[in-house]
């Protein structure tokens, strides 16, 4: 991790992927996203622990499936005295309720099931910037953390009776909490510029907002075309 000049956090990423081509895909995700920086990358396990060790990444992105040893055994190696700490990412094409499980229990962020967009990385490791923020903002004061300064850690935002989820950065979570609300009320669909206006949001804000809402599977948005220029993108609340 380092700070750059405007003060922002940029988190380094190595990417640990068998296949040539999916690796540079994912490198090529990372060199798109703000505070995110490629560190490198790994094409076996032995390759991932050697990169580990020398370049000390803030955050492994890890397959499973590797030509030497499985990211599983990657991962149990990782969690050694000998080695640096480091936040990991599974990506992978391995669905298995074992593999998943073992990989929560050797302290896995996210798991991602390949293939995935851009979108969908974007938001999982803007989450795992969240977590990191916020134990770095208090792993300086003598204070122990409170159960709200835990509950953040582990989860954020909630719109009423649902899980608690962590928003990427840039979104605030009263804003978030509104959003939901507003969203929830309204019957039909409507666009980004409609919502903003109802809700005293910007376009581009609402947006965002919406945006993230339909990745989370909490919105939905379709395409209405009219008789010129770009098809309009409507918003509308799905979540039960």
């Amino acid at each position: 991790m380092r700070t750059m000049t405007d003060k922002t956090v940029e988190y380094s990423v190595l990417v640990v992927d068998d296949d040539f081509m999916v690796g540079r895909i994912h490198r090529g995700f990372l060199e798109r996203m703000e505070g995110f920086v490629a560190a490198g990358e790994a094409r076996s396990g032995a390759e991932a622990l050697s990169a580990v060790r020398r370049l000390k990444p803030d955050i492994v992105l890890l397959d499973i499936y590797l030509p030497d040893m499985t990211g599983l055994q990657v991962l149990e190696q990782l969690r050694g005295s000998d080695f640096p700490p480091v936040d990991v990412v599974v990506v992978t094409a391995a669905r298995d309720a074992e593999t998943v499980s073992t990989s929560l229990r050797l302290g896995v962020l996210h798991y991602l099931i390949k293939p995935f967009s851009f979108d969908d990385l974007r938001e999982r490791l803007e989450q795992v910037a969240v977590i990191r923020s916020r134990l770095g903002e208090r792993s300086s004061s003598p204070q122990s953390l409170a159960q709200h300064d835990v509950d953040q850690v582990f989860g954020t935002f909630a719109g009423e009776g649902s899980a608690k989820r962590i928003i990427p950065k840039g979104l605030s979570e009263t804003t978030m909490k509104q959003v939901v609300a507003r969203l929830k009320e309204h019957d039909g669909d409507e666009s980004a510029s409609e919502f903003g206006d109802r809700v005293g949001l910007s376009r581009v804000s609402a947006r965002r907002y919406l945006e993230y809402l339909v990745r989370i599977g909490w919105a939905q948005v379709d395409l209405r075309y009219g008789a010129i220029g770009r098809p309009e993108h409507r918003y509308l609340w799905v979540r039960d």
